[in-house]
């Protein structure tokens, strides 16, 4: 549901991409385009959404007492984000493995939090290392690692124009960043 607020944000936004589109040559009347500036507010407040939400909040109560688990995985968790660079859409795979220290997170609490940071501007490289930083925080892991593969909408448009071309960053922290043979353990569930 949309609040008065986001509404307002939303036509402010659309007014500036109206003027955005007249700018590059375009008539904003003709047929095509009459909504054109409204629907793509929307759409770039959506794809924002992560700047108004709070992984706290995200998670809730979802953390649970556990004593188990060498490693727990979650692998391949698809995401959608905005390079801060261009404005242009990166979209790819997260995998997150962490080893708990006698609590554990709802997993599907794991895929909102790739959401929670990857719906803003970002640079991959961030995102990575944020969620890897957060699910530390909130699980209060011994480790946790993440890598993540992604396409860039930035360099398949415009620039270099590599059509194939694909980035994997990878953050670790904990015990991970001490212990290769466990990172070299989750390295190879992926």
């Amino acid at each position: 549901m949309t609040s008065a607020e986001d509404k307002e944000k939303i036509s402010k936004i659309a007014a500036h991409l109206e003027e955005i589109i007249k700018l590059m040559g375009e008539d904003c009347s003709r047929e095509g385009l009459l909504k054109t500036p409204e629907r793509a507010a929307k759409a770039l407040y959506y794809l924002t959404s992560g700047y108004r939400s709070s992984s706290d909040d995200i998670v809730g109560e979802a953390l649970f007492t556990n004593e188990g688990s060498r490693i727990v995985t979650v692998k391949d968790i698809e995401f959608y984000s905005m390079c801060e660079h261009h404005i242009l859409p990166f979209f790819g795979t997260i995998s997150i493995g962490y080893i708990p220290d006698g609590k554990i997170i709802g997993l599907s609490k794991v895929a909102r939090l790739v959401d929670h940071f990857a719906r803003r501007l970002q640079v991959q490289e961030r995102l990575t290392s944020q969620l890897c930083h957060e699910v530390q925080r909130i699980v209060g892991a011994k480790g946790v690692i993440a890598v993540c593969n992604a396409q860039h909408l930035c360099m398949k448009m415009r620039g270099v124009e590599k059509q194939n071309s694909a980035t994997t960053t990878i953050d670790y922290v904990g015990v991970f960043a001490e212990d290769a043979a466990l990172r070299q353990e989750f390295l190879k569930t992926l």
